[in-house]
Formats: C-alpha cells, structure tokens, sequence
C-alpha cells in the first residue's frame, strides 16, 4: 500500500490539533419545523473559531440521519461547523429537501452572531447526494425577503464557496448526452426520491432541468470545487468535468481534481483531499493564500484504495 508523506502529515496534524483544540458541541439545533417534523443541525464550534462557517450536508442517496454526524475535521482549521440532517427521500422528494437545506443556510446567517460567525462567510461541503445538494445550494439562492414576519426570510440562502465529493450534476445527461430519456441515472434508478412528477417524460425533462446545479451556474456562482473519481460507478467522473466546462464559460470561479483509478469514495489521498478543501474555503472566506495556489482548471491525480477492514 501507497501512504503519502502528505497524507501522514495531515493524519498527524489533525491528532495533534485535536489534543491542542477543544471543540464544542450543541446537538439538534432545529433550524424548521413541518409535516410533523423537526429539521435539526449539530453546531461544532473550535476553542479558536476563525469567524468563517462550513455547512456540512449529511446526505446519501437523498437520505439522511443522524448516525451520519460528525464535525468532518471541519473545526480543526477554525472553521465553526454546522452539520445538517435532512428530511429523508421518499417521504421528502429532492426538491424539498433543497428547500429545506435552503432554510438552514437561512438559518444560519439570521443567527450569525449568535454563533460567532461572519454571515458572508459560509461555506458548504457534502458528498454525493451530499455533494449534489451542495451545489444547487451554489447555484439556487434565495434572496432575502425583508417584508417576511419570518426572521430567517429575511436574509438570503447564499453561500460563499463550495468544496464537495462526486456530485451528481445534470440528471438529463448522465453518462451521455440525453440519456435520461434512455433510462439511465437516477431520474430512472432513484426515482422515489424525486417523486410522482418523474413518472412521464415531460415530468423527468422538467424535474431533471429544476434540480441539475449544470443548469443554473452563473457569473454570480461561489467559487466551487469537486473531487471526483474516474472509476466511479455511481457517478461518471464527465458530470464534474461538464460542471467545470459551463462554469468556465460563465465565469464562474471553478476547480475540479480527478483521482486515477478512484471509486465512490475510499482512497487513501481522501486526507490530502479534505486539506485541500480546507484550503479551498480558507482562501475564498478568509482570504487565505495556500502554499501551492489553485489554478481554477481540472486536475488528474492517482489515488490509492483504502486498506480494507479485517473481518472479525
């Protein structure tokens, strides 16, 4: 097995970090109630909070629980950390669930200073479906409704940068070019998920444009940055490469790392991987140079499988 000096000088910073900086925990904050149920966030805060915030999505497959929490080594570069659960897909279909992530952004600025944090500078992470929600949070904002009686109304669902793993971005084309009409991605496979409007064709073409982040970069899109496997049998690594192709034609600030021979998560150089994403935020929240700058195109790297666990 492969190990990169890199990788073992994060694993052994972060243990050191971990000793030298006391993270605080508040568990199911509840950023909104509906239908029955309360939406919840734990709030990670560091001893040294660097005033910046990084909004974690807990999602796999449009499901989420709260099994799946934990502060993603986010306080440990100072960021003030908030990981949030959503309402789970069938029950709650993607585009509700974009409106429900929406809120927690919402959520979150309206409540700035009580958290310690600067509102414009929040940033979101997740993977996969994770990933995916990440970035219509990037590219689908709302803005802020002053007249709203609701305080968290009153300020918009912008987020600052993005950095995520292997996100679906364009479920019209996902192998291919129009594809979906062929019965391929998840407009098909997950369908559940997206609800009764999937089940004809005009159904699909319209949820499938709705919630692709492809179809809404623009000029005004945060800075956003993907990590994405060539062997990845869930998501085609042409879906972040497309991602960057359109943000590049907008003038969207975009950078995209391919890892060689990478599946759907687990391999080796994930810890250099989160470094860099730290970095990503650091520089586009906190105006933070990192050592080897980004040069806002798409990068190949090789990666190496992680070990897999012994079987007891």
């Amino acid at each position: 097995m492969r190990t990169t000096f890199r990788s073992l000088l994060a694993l052994a910073a972060g243990v050191i970090l971990s000793f030298a900086q006391e993270v605080t925990r508040v568990s199911d904050v509840i950023y909104a109630k509906h239908d029955g149920v309360a939406l919840t966030m734990d709030v990670f805060t560091p001893a040294k909070p660097n005033g910046a915030a990084v909004i974690k999505i807990v999602s796999g497959g449009w499901n989420s629980n709260h099994n799946g929490i934990s502060d993603g080594g986010w306080p440990l570069h100072g960021f003030t950390t908030f990981v949030v659960v959503h309402g789970t897909q069938p029950r709650f279909h993607v585009h509700e669930i974009v409106a429900d992530l929406q809120r927690s952004v919402r959520f979150v600025r309206a409540n700035a200073a009580k958290f310690g944090i600067d509102p414009d500078k929040i940033g979101v992470t997740g993977s996969s479906a994770g990933g995916h929600l990440s970035l219509m949070l990037g590219t689908r904002v709302l803005p802020a409704n002053p007249k709203s009686k609701d305080p968290v109304e009153r300020v918009s669902s912008a987020v600052n940068a993005v950095a995520c793993y292997y996100p679906p971005v364009d479920f019209l084309s996902w192998a291919k070019d129009g594809d979906s009409k062929e019965g391929i991605g998840p407009l098909t496979t997950r369908a559940p998920a997206f609800g009764p409007v999937v089940t004809s064709a005009e159904g699909r073409e319209r949820a499938g444009r709705e919630l692709s982040p492809l179809y809404w970069i623009s000029a005004q899109t945060p800075p956003t940055f993907i990590v994405q496997g060539d062997a990845d049998p869930l998501v085609p690594d042409s879906q972040a490469r497309r991602y960057h192709a359109r943000a590049r034609e907008v003038g969207a600030k975009s950078e995209v790392l391919i890892r060689l021979g990478a599946a759907h998560g687990g391999w080796v150089e994930m810890a250099d991987d989160n470094v860099r994403m730290a970095e990503w935020f650091s520089l586009h929240l906190l105006g933070r140079q990192p050592a080897k700058p980004f040069t806002f195109d798409v990068h190949t790297l090789p990666s190496t499988p992680a070990p897999k666990k012994a079987k007891k």
